[in-house]
Order: structure tokens, then C-alpha cells, then sequence
């Protein structure tokens, strides 16, 4: 079976962003780690400049599931970026705990164990948003589309590459 990217998730263009260094230790709100990962819950996302609705939207998420890192809060706002290093802030309620990965290699296989000689589960284009199920040092274990499989951690994005989950 092969899960292919209907749409990898448009956006638009505001202007420009403000490059900024990400935090580290915990959220000054939620104290959660930052940076972490979460995703896009619903359809559409509004990322703006600074976080208040008095701010320019810089892009526009539309790809429910996508997975966002999260590098900063203000109060109910969320500094976050994608794996081209975009982003702005956007608002709290518009994200999920729920951990997601994106497939950045053309084609991925997705195997029944953490082990390139294992058996093929299916395959995974380029832009497939998938579950976040497990992760060991070097494999992550997916589902999309009612697939499931362990893939190589260098091909998604959406977990660090020291983070065990599972």
C-alpha cells in the first residue's frame, strides 16, 4: 500500500518574519519543555507576526495534522515553526498534544519491526502526515491511513533525534 500527500499543506505568504533563537527549559505557561512538538488540529491556522489577533497573519496552516514545534509562549499564544523553519505565533486552541510526523524522504518504507531487513508494511511519499505511535534511538513507529509501520527517525520530521517515545 502505498500513502500518498493529497496535500502537503498550503500556506501564504504575509511578509517577512522576525528570525528568532528558540527557547529551551520549560514553558513559562504550561510548563511544558520547550522546544516540543505538537500539531495542527484543525484545517486552517492562522499564524501571525506577534502573538495578539492585532497582528499580521504571516501564513495560513492548512493541513489538519501537520506537525509544529513549539519554541515559545506568551500567555494563550504559541511561538511555532514547520520543517522549513517557518512560523509565528498562533493560538493555543488551535494546536494538539497529539504528535504527528511528516515523511520528508520521496519514498519511504515502513516495515513491521525497527530493522531495514524486515518485512514491507507499506510505503510513504513525501509530505504524508502520519501518527507519531513510538520511537526508539534510531526508529520511529507510525500510522497513517490505517497503515502502520517503523520507519528510519532521518526520514520524518516532527521528533528529535535523541527523543524516545514509547
Amino acid at each position: 500500500m502505498a500513502l500518498t500527500a493529497a496535500t502537503v499543506g498550503s500556506f501564504t505568504l504575509g511578509g517577512p518574519l522576525a528570525a528568532s533563537v528558540p527557547e529551551t527549559g520549560t514553558g513559562p505557561v504550561t510548563g511544558l519543555p520547550l522546544p516540543r512538538y505538537v500539531s495542527l488540529k484543525g484545517t486552517r491556522g492562522n499564524v501571525r507576526r506577534g502573538p495578539g489577533l492585532s497582528n499580521r497573519i504571516d501564513w495560513v496552516y492548512t493541513r489538519a495534522g501537520m506537525p509544529l514545534r513549539v519554541t515559545a509562549e506568551f500567555e494563550h499564544w504559541r511561538r511555532v515553526e514547520d520543517k522549513d523553519g517557518l512560523g509565528g505565533w498562533i493560538y493555543y486552541t488551535l494546536l494538539s498534544g497529539i504528535r504527528t510526523v511528516l515523511f520528508t524522504d520521496p519514498m519511504t518504507d515502513l516495515h513491521d519491526r525497527p530493522d531495514s531487513k524486515a518485512p514491507l508494511d507499506a510505503k510513504a511519499e513525501e509530505g504524508v502526515v502520519a501518527r507519531l505511535l513510538e520511537a526508539n534511538r534510531d526508529w520511529c513507529r507510525v500510522g497513517a491511513d490505517g497503515s502502520r509501520g517503523w520507519v528510519p527517525k532521518a526520514a520524518v520530521w516532527g521528533v528529535d533525534p535523541d527523543e524516545i517515545i514509547g
